[in-house]
């Protein structure tokens, strides 16, 4: 996975810390469902000729970045965070599987993107004023130490169930956007992601690069650059869950982002259109 919203921050932060960091999902949740509604309450009845979209030069640039590229996307979810390993509607038949070497260069082209600086520096700032793990203490050195953890756990998490893993297992860390159907269908496909992936040979497997990959961030982050407090299997094992739970929450994400980015531009474009 090529984007985070910090699961280890959030399992290992105090309630106000990690309140902020949920409240993102509690906003875009229902919005996905009730975006779905209307798409769905929109479409043209069968013999009615479809709507001119006035927006549908500004739909295909935005699309013009999901091309795969070197079976990769140039996409980014909000219009900032990486998402360069989503395909939109990807016929896994015809995408060919992605090399060891390509593999980690996409992972560290999104790893190290301008864009993951300023959202690491946001995390901490959140985390800091929550007092989340208050063996960090407070200050300009609190601040530094909590955005290297965070900082370090995206990368190495990013690294491990993308790239190292992926790699050895010869499991494609790609995320095939179903794009049809109705919205829990498609919520469970997305979430169904973190436990069944595809091989390199395009293949049905057990997602084991997600598995032991976010299990193995947990425990390396847990017991070397995090306080010593909180150096304990239980800590390990809870932070290893919550990943998994959020990496789950950001497959959905990334399977209704096209349709958010689509409604967004279909707005736009109308009132584009219609101003003066």
């Amino acid at each position: 996975m090529d984007c985070y919203l910090q699961a280890e921050g959030v399992a290992r932060a105090g309630s106000r810390s990690g309140f902020f960091q949920v409240l993102l999902w509690a906003i875009a949740i229902p919005g996905l469902v009730s975006w779905q509604a209307a798409a769905q309450t929109s479409a043209p009845q069968p013999g009615q000729a479809p709507a001119s979209d006035p927006s549908s030069g500004a739909r295909n640039s935005g699309a013009s970045d999901q091309k795969p590229s070197g079976g990769t996307s140039k996409d980014r979810l909000f219009f900032t965070l990486p998402n360069f390993l989503t395909l939109e509607n990807a016929n896994a038949g015809k995408v060919p599987p992605l090399t060891a070497k390509q593999k980690f260069k996409v992972v560290a082209r999104s790893a190290f993107d301008p864009v993951e600086f300023f959202w690491y520096g946001a995390l901490a700032g959140i985390s800091q004023a929550g007092n989340s793990e208050p063996g960090f203490g407070q200050g300009l050195q609190g601040y530094g130490k909590r955005y290297g953890s965070y900082f370090a756990d995206g990368t190495i998490e990013n690294f491990m169930t993308s790239a190292l893993l992926p790699s050895l297992l010869h499991q494609d860390p790609r995320y095939f956007q179903m794009g049809k159907g109705g919205f829990w269908r498609r919520t469970g496909y997305a979430v169904s992601h973190i436990l069944i992936t595809r091989s390199d040979r395009g293949a049905r497997e057990f997602n084991f690069s997600e598995v032991l990959g976010s299990a193995a961030s947990a425990g390396i982050s847990t017991y070397t650059y995090h306080p010593r407090s909180d150096r304990n299997l239980d800590n390990a094992i809870s932070v290893w869950g919550s990943q998994l739970g959020y990496d789950a929450l950001t497959y959905v994400l990334k399977e209704f982002w096209p349709d958010i980015r689509h409604k967004f531009s279909r707005s736009h474009g109308s009132a584009t259109g219609t101003a003066p």
